[in-house]
């Protein structure tokens, strides 16, 4: 296994794409440093990435363990689309990570899978995670710092590391992979008209629990339904009072054994 100090690098399709890479061994917060580079006036397109972090964290400001030999990455992106259609990038990003995930692990789906709305499973188990969070800069422009933390050779309990599957991986392996796939996803994401779901389809054909019963937990209570599909990446549950699209949530599935890959609406 390579010891934490191995050197990052983006992969060619994305540096030849404009993007750039600042790497550190320890920082607070890779998202808080992006955020900081954007207010700065940097140009968008900038990976910000660490070895470890003091202080990170994840949706609704969990905590986010951060030991050596995992990757922690933000991506800077500027006014990336209009803002309404920047959640839909938090679906980009999780393409981006499952292809890189997949070619260096060699699993595919249902093995390995997309869990509403931002986490990466390995047989069910959390392997990595997605933080979008977009801030109005004092010059006008939208800055959209998209995290992700991935479990490459660490895992907490009841967590999954890449390295179980991949004993070869380590973090500067997999930025590479994962620079040139958002590279190519996004590219592909902001030529297709706004009105396509191309993406939103593929991002369900690697869902986990598409097809099974879940429960999804919201501040005002649990919604249990069929996991129908997704509307732009908003859940569609079928439950016992009718169809419900929900924006945000934690889902859990109930009947995983018997989850199929329905089509989406």
């Amino acid at each position: 296994m390579t010891g934490p100090t191995e050197a990052f690098a983006l992969g060619k399709a994305a540096a030849d794409a404009g993007y750039r890479l600042e790497a550190h061994d320890e920082v607070v917060s890779t998202n808080d440093l992006a955020l900081g580079r954007a207010r700065d006036g940097s140009l968008s397109r900038l990976w910000v990435v660490a070895h470890r972090q003091t202080g990170g964290r994840g949706r609704h400001g969990r905590v986010w363990a951060s030991p050596s030999g995992n990757l922690y990455a933000s991506l800077v992106l500027i006014d990336p689309c209009e803002n309404a259609r920047a959640p839909e990038l938090g679906f980009v990003a999780g393409l981006a990570l499952f292809e890189a995930a997949s070619a260096l692990t060699g699993l595919h789906h249902p093995r390995l899978s997309l869990k509403w709305p931002n986490d990466l499973l390995i047989d069910g188990a959390k392997c990595a995670g997605i933080l979008l969070e977009g801030h109005r800069l004092a010059n006008g422009a939208f800055a959209l710092i998209i995290g992700i933390g991935v479990n490459v050779t660490q895992a907490p309990q009841e967590a999954m590391s890449l390295h179980a599957f991949a004993p070869d991986a380590t973090p500067a392996r997999l930025l590479p992979l994962l620079s040139d796939e958002f590279a190519r996803v996004f590219a592909d994401w902001a030529q297709a008209p706004s009105s396509s779901d191309a993406h939103f389809m593929a991002w369900g054909q690697r869902a986990h629990g598409i097809g099974s019963q879940v429960r999804v937990k919201l501040p005002k209570g649990d919604v249990v339904g069929l996991f129908h599909g997704l509307d732009r990446g908003r859940l569609i549950l079928d439950t016992s009072e009718g169809r419900k699209t929900l924006d945000a949530g934690d889902l859990y599935v109930l009947d995983a054994g018997v989850a199929s890959r329905r089509a989406l609406a």
